[in-house]
């Protein structure tokens, strides 16, 4: 059975004031299942995230509210504007993440949001995907991480922010009506990354890229910036595709789509993914098994799965060795939660992601940020997470409005909040006051989970 102290440790972004309390207020194993059905977010969040358009708008209301009159961006003034209300909803996309990650209680979900953000990654300043990245994840993400794969993989697929950031909306029959007066052809950068990426792996031929790519055609955007599908940009001949042969027709995409979602290749690529983030770098190949076997046999469903994951022996193992080493982003809702900071100043907690190499919403490449310890553990990286304990433990980062700056976080408070043991507290309580908590901060229990 799961510690309370593994469960702060692999199921949530880290240590809380009061979470062992709530942990323990029933039995660790209420807690789990109250996890794995979360309810509603803290009237405090809510409000939170309510003056934040990019946390509370559609693709459709953000386009409208901040699309450039036809021509402007010619005019260097109004293309600064843009420039800075993209800007401005990426800001406020981060802030949304970064509230959601310290104060919602319901902290797996969390994490699984930040698993699932990545595998269907976007970036966010290619184009309007800046508008948009903060819709894409609350309405194609959010809603299904603890739902069905294939609603998930339906939902990112026919989101402006996908269609937009892998080109699909750009994917069209040779000499079909294209946006904005482009020429229109075939695009196989969807077709191949949803098959590589998002869910069979490497399973798949060159002609099935092609075969894909004929059939993706015609699912784009309108000119208010909403999913529509195009009958004339659509290549209504039908398809072979892994050895399926798909009619022509928007159902015969959908049909591809829920394909895709059941195969083996895909349960065995998500499971394996997934224990790689939550479990080991190198995770047991019955526990990957065992995740696999209840893909397929719950049709994808991936509280099922997740259930699966975190009740096979292997995981209080792995939960017992502490040896899953945080990216960047876990580790700074570390610190945050460790501290009690509710970052309503995001600029600066920006600037320290991007310094540590994983900017929010700011991976280029479609396959995303890695959860491994190869990826993230270096001489430098390690010196930037120290400078970043300082900064916030000595209160030099003001990044929650409820303190001033250079109010230095209480080294007791951390330290009873992480549990940090005896010799650790007697070491940061040796340090001059206002670097204290930063020893407590910065030190190797807090790299790890």
């Amino acid at each position: 059975m799961l510690t309370t102290p593994q469960l702060m440790d692999r199921l949530t972004l880290g240590a809380a004031p009061d979470l062992e309390v709530a942990i323990n207020a029933g039995a660790p194993r209420d807690w789990l299942t109250g996890q794995l059905n979360p309810g509603s977010e803290p009237r405090s969040l809510r409000e939170a995230l309510s003056g934040l358009d990019a946390a509370t708008l559609d693709p459709a209301s953000l386009l409208a509210r901040n699309r450039p009159a036809p021509g402007a961006l010619k005019d260097p003034e109004a293309r600064k504007h843009f420039q800075m209300r993209r800007r401005e909803l990426y800001r406020q996309s981060v802030a949304a993440r970064l509230l959601y990650g310290t104060i919602s209680p319901w902290q797996l979900r969390e994490l699984l949001v930040d698993f699932w953000f990545n595998h269907f990654n976007i970036f966010a300043f290619k184009g309007l995907c800046a508008l948009w990245v903060g819709a894409f994840e609350r309405e194609a993400i959010r809603p299904h991480v603890l739902g069905r794969f294939e609603d998930m993989l339906l939902a990112t697929a026919r989101h402006p922010a996908m269609l937009f950031y892998l080109d699909n909306h750009l994917n069209a029959v040779p000499g079909a009506p294209a946006p904005r007066g482009r020429t229109a052809g075939f695009n196989e950068n969807y077709a191949r990354e949803v098959m590589e990426l998002h869910t069979i792996g490497l399973h798949y031929t060159q002609a099935d890229v092609i075969g894909a790519t004929r059939l993706l055609t015609g699912w784009g955007i309108d000119g208010k910036g909403r999913f529509h599908f195009f009958p004339a940009r659509h290549d209504a001949d039908p398809q072979t595709i892994l050895g399926q042969r798909f009619g022509g027709g928007e159902e015969a995409i959908i049909s591809f789509l829920k394909y895709l979602a059941a195969s083996s290749y895909t349960a065995q690529h998500i499971s394996l993914k997934l224990a790689q983030y939550f479990v080991s770098d190198a995770p047991p190949a019955d526990l990957v098994n065992a995740m696999t076997a209840r893909f397929l046999d719950s049709a994808g469903d991936l509280k099922s799965v997740t259930s699966t994951m975190i009740d096979h022996p292997q995981f209080a193992v792995a939960a017992h060795r502490r040896d899953k080493f945080r990216t960047p982003y876990r580790y700074l809702l570390a610190l945050l939660r460790a501290s009690g900071r509710i970052p309503d100043r995001p600029q600066p907690l920006i600037g320290a992601l991007n310094a540590l190499g994983q900017p929010l919403y700011g991976c280029v490449q479609p396959n995303g940020y890695a959860s491994t310890e190869a990826e993230w553990l270096s001489a430098d990286a390690l010196s930037g997470r120290v400078n970043l304990a300082v900064a916030l433990g000595g209160g030099w980062m003001q990044v929650d409005s409820r303190f001033a700056r250079g109010s230095a976080v209480a080294v007791a408070s951390v330290a009873e909040t992480i549990g940090a043991s005896p010799s650790l507290l007697a070491h940061a309580q040796a340090a001059p006051p206002q670097l204290q908590a930063a020893v407590l901060l910065g030190s190797p229990a807090m790299q790890f989970c």
